[in-house]
């Protein structure tokens, strides 16, 4: 079986993605892969773009979003305790997926905007249904934790995460990026996942399709 992309950026991941989607499909089946998800930052410009052309190639299209959840309520913007919100991946697993993740990001952008489109636990509470979520990359809110020594918060964040989306809806990402800080995420993660029975999914932050691509997305 074929390894599918669940963490993607694309060109709109602006100012960071450098993966232009009419170019993708190609590659994609070049891997033997049939699916692929669209997790740009914040935003879902890319959506529609990113689905007829998946659908055009044959190639099964997972909506998404990479979200920035604020450290508070998404309207609270006070400076620098509400500067920094953390990562959280979110795949429409059904329609009514789709529209709850139409709704954060909307509300995101209309009432979260500081600095970033921001979302909070109380919204994630209240449209969690028909969604997915992973606990994202070094800048997700596990990660951080687990490399500031918090790893009882840690623990205790994702045993949270699970419980605004449920058991068998919240996954535990652990990432092959050759990063020391990566390396000692996933160590932790995998505990983490032993000791909670949160499941554990590999992902690869994908920000450009070629190796040599990477000083031009630099």
């Amino acid at each position: 079986m074929a390894f599918t992309h669940l963490h993607f950026h694309t060109e709109y991941s602006l100012l960071d993605g450098a993966v232009r989607i009419h170019e993708l499909p190609a590659r994609l089946k070049e891997l033997g892969m049939d699916a692929c998800a669209i997790t740009d930052h914040g935003a879902m410009y890319g959506v529609l773009d990113f689905y007829r052309t998946m659908k055009k190639h044959g190639i099964h299209p997972i909506i998404g979003c990479e979200v920035y959840v604020a450290p508070r309520s998404h309207k609270d913007k006070e400076g620098i305790l509400d500067r920094d919100p953390h990562h959280l991946i979110l795949l429409a697993e059904n329609d009514e997926g789709y529209q709850n993740l139409v709704k954060l990001v909307s509300a995101s952008f209309v009432d979260g905007f500081y600095y970033r489109p921001r979302v909070d636990k109380a919204l994630l509470e209240a449209h969690h249904q028909g969604l997915i979520a992973l606990s994202a990359c070094l800048s997700g809110e596990l990660s951080r934790l687990i490399l500031q020594g918090d790893r009882d918060l840690a623990v205790q964040a994702a045993r949270d995460h699970q419980a605004i989306f449920g058991e068998g809806n919240y996954f535990l990402e652990i990432q092959g990026n050759e990063l020391a800080d990566q390396a000692r995420v996933n160590a932790e993660l995998v505990k983490i996942s032993q000791e909670t029975g949160i499941p554990l999914v590999a992902t690869n932050d994908c920000h450009y399709l070629l190796p040599q691509d990477a000083f031009a997305h630099e």
